[in-house]
């Protein structure tokens, strides 16, 4: 299962709550990484589904143009008929 932009960002925010809140520096540290690398992931998952409406938009367009063609076609034919 794909994880979300959402998901990523929620578990930034998470981690990003939790080096906040820590005592220890060492575990500051790993929770600010754990953040960034969710925020990494999070902007990968974005770029991704950006990408993916845009693939989408295409293959729609380019079906509705072999429908306008295919139309056309018919519509010639039946004319010359």
């Amino acid at each position: 299962m794909a994880q979300t932009y959402e998901f990523y960002c929620e578990r930034a925010d998470e981690a990003a709550a939790l080096a906040e809140a820590a005592v220890l520096d060492n575990v500051r540290e790993r929770e600010l990484r754990s953040e960034k690398t969710w925020r990494g992931l999070a902007e990968q998952a974005r770029k991704t589904a950006v990408q993916r409406a845009k693939a989408e938009q295409v293959r729609a367009d380019k079906r509705a143009a072999e429908a306008d063609e295919a139309a056309e076609a018919e519509e010639i034919e039946h004319s010359e008929s």
